[in-house]
C-alpha cells in the first residue's frame, strides 16, 4: 500500500485567503491590519508586505495573520503571541498540525477553533491538502522584561 506525500506536505508555502471564510472572522473579530500580505492577497486595507517585514514592526489592534506555512511558521507564531503580550488582538489562519513544536509551544497559549472540513484557498475550487485551525491569542499585557521586545 502506497501512502500519499500529499497528506503530509505540501509544495506551496503561501496560501490566499479564501475571502468567504475571512468576511465571516472580520465579523467577529473587526480586524484593523493584515499582518502577512501582499497587494493581491490583502485582507484589510491596513497590511503589512514582505518587503515591510513583519517580523520587525510593531502589530497594533486587532490583527489578522494568515502566514506561510513553511519552516518559518512557529517564527510567525511566536510573533503573533509576542504581539498579543502587547496588547494586539492576533487571530491566525494556520495548518492543523498538532504535532508540531510550535502547536505545542505556542498554540496552546491561545484559543483554538479547529475548522471542519478543508478550506478552498485561492478561491480555485480545490481544497487544501491539509486540515486548518484558527488560533486566538488575546491581549495579555503582561510588562516586558528589560531588553524584550526590541
Amino acid at each position: 500500500m502506497t501512502i500519499s506525500k500529499i497528506h503530509f506536505s505540501s509544495v506551496r508555502s503561501d496560501w490566499a485567503t479564501p475571502r468567504d471564510f475571512f468576511a465571516r472572522l472580520d465579523e467577529e473579530f473587526h480586524f484593523t491590519l493584515d499582518a502577512c500580505a501582499n497587494e493581491n492577497t490583502a485582507c484589510c486595507p491596513r497590511f503589512i508586505t514582505p518587503d515591510e517585514n513583519a517580523f520587525f514592526l510593531d502589530w497594533p489592534g486587532t490583527v489578522f495573520l494568515n502566514p506561510p506555512y513553511g519552516r518559518k511558521i512557529g517564527r510567525w507564531i511566536a510573533k503573533a503571541y509576542h504581539e498579543s503580550k502587547k496588547g494586539a488582538t492576533v487571530v491566525c489562519l494556520l495548518p492543523s498540525r498538532t504535532d508540531t513544536a510550535w502547536f505545542h509551544d505556542l498554540c496552546v497559549k491561545g484559543e483554538i477553533r479547529f475548522i471542519r472540513g478543508r478550506l478552498y484557498f485561492d478561491d480555485s475550487g480545490k481544497r487544501a491538502p491539509f486540515p486548518s485551525m484558527i488560533v486566538i491569542f488575546r491581549p495579555i499585557l503582561v510588562p516586558l522584561k528589560d531588553g524584550e521586545g526590541k
